[in-house]
């Protein structure tokens, strides 16, 4: 529903810039300029879908074995004894535990296909003990917050995206996606925790936070320590380093199982062929509309009036060429990966813009998206204080991008 009126939005209001430049300042080029535009990114668009097909079928294939290999399970083993502790209301033995465990392993993963199937299980688990059956508990809080802030060890279709898009290595935003998306799911947990007084005081959960936390202040501390050229060397090992190790460990994991691997991995491979297709007409709407926005010169001024209002504040503005992505994830997944492919086209894949472009897109999810589907699969209606953590959220996600962006791309 947010992508139909922001699908509406951008076109009329690039109708009305339009007309305005046509009738008071006389380019007469305008309207012209922006069917082109229509023209143009519709092409890019199925260029882009068509080009991805095959990173994407790889990566897919790569997530099947490590699913069949039993990776969810053993992250479900890990993960869950913290789960408890920041579910107080649920009790020990509650149903919705497997469910919950399995849904963030698998969004941990960037398996979303497995991963809704099992968020929507744990809703309706969790909706079979809640008192108020149109309000959401606090534990259908605490689980949307921490499905929307977005927290995921490898971001795939980015790294695919970035690929098709020339990125000299594509992996380089691997890792400051990783601290942001952090940064985003701690204010959350954080966040929902004050307003249900849960306490994190706790040895399990200090425990998990006081690791999580060392690690990635350690791994910033590390990274200011560098200059600019040495962060990209060990950003780009590092992150080499890391996804091949996944992807070796997930073979041995299915081969230590006995499952047939590479019958796995054709199995996923076919589903990531099906979804590269599957998103051709989305991704063509959402890149023509925002081709359209920007061409008709609203997006300028748009991003000049928050440029003008930095330098004002003595902000250094780089920044702000990305921000259409920041401002977009929180209501439209598809709407934010359309501005992000669209400030990797106009500033260049290895560009400060879009590589930050990518960090916001990995930095938190869609919370008003995952709102409206979570809770609205159990009827509920009232959704308390789950928009305002959520938003919380997504507002540290982006502002630790910033910031991890400038230490590491400048």
């Amino acid at each position: 529903m947010a992508l139909n009126y922001i699908w509406i939005f951008f076109f009329l209001i690039a109708f009305v810039v339009a007309f305005i430049r046509l009738v008071f300042f006389g380019d007469v080029d305008i309207f012209m300029n922006i069917i082109q535009s229509t023209f143009d990114s519709a092409k890019t668009g199925f260029e882009i879908s068509l080009g991805l097909t095959g990173v994407l079928t790889f990566w897919m294939g790569i997530m099947k074995i490590g699913e069949k290999g039993g990776i969810v399970n053993i992250l479900s083993r890990v993960i869950g004894p913290f789960f408890q502790k920041i579910f107080p209301e649920l009790g020990k033995n509650h149903p919705a535990y497997g469910s919950i465990t399995m849904n963030i392993a698998a969004n941990m993963l960037g398996l979303d296909n497995a991963a809704t199937p099992m968020g929507l299980k744990a809703m309706s688990e969790m909706q079979e003990s809640n008192q108020k059956k149109d309000t959401a508990s606090n534990p259908q809080i605490m689980f949307m917050v921490l499905n929307a802030s977005g927290l995921t060890i490898i971001p795939v279709s980015i790294l695919v995206y970035r690929t098709q898009l020339g990125a000299v290595n594509a992996t380089d935003v691997f890792i400051p996606i990783l601290l942001a998306t952090f940064c985003s799911t701690l204010v959350g947990l954080i966040s929902v925790s004050i307003f249900q007084k849960i306490n994190l005081l706790n040895r399990v959960v200090l425990s998990w936070l006081g690791g999580l936390i060392a690690f990635v202040v350690g791994l910033i501390w590390y990274f200011s320590t560098l200059s600019a050229g040495e962060i990209q060397i060990a950003s780009n090992v590092a992150s080499g380093v890391i996804l091949f190790t996944i992807i070796v460990s997930f073979i041995l994991l299915a081969f230590r199982k006995r499952v047939n691997v590479y019958e796995s991995f054709i199995e996923g491979a076919k589903d990531g062929f099906n979804i590269a297709i599957t998103i051709i007409p989305y991704l063509i709407a959402i890149l023509v509309a925002v081709a359209v926005f920007r061409t008709s010169g609203a997006m300028d001024y748009l991003m000049n009036g928050i440029r003008w209002f930095f330098t004002i504040l003595g902000v250094d503005t780089r920044f702000v060429d990305a921000l259409p992505t920041a401002l977009m994830k929180p209501l439209s997944g598809s709407g934010a990966r359309g501005m992000m492919i669209d400030t990797m086209k106009i500033f260049g894949a290895d560009s400060f813009a879009g590589r930050l472009a990518c960090t916001f897109q990995g930095a938190a999810d869609t919370t008003f998206y995952i709102i409206a589907v979570y809770f609205g699969s159990v009827g509920i209606k009232k959704t308390r204080h789950a928009l305002v953590c959520g938003l919380f959220a997504d507002l540290a996600g982006a502002i630790a991008a910033i910031f991890i962006a400038y230490l590491f791309f400048v």
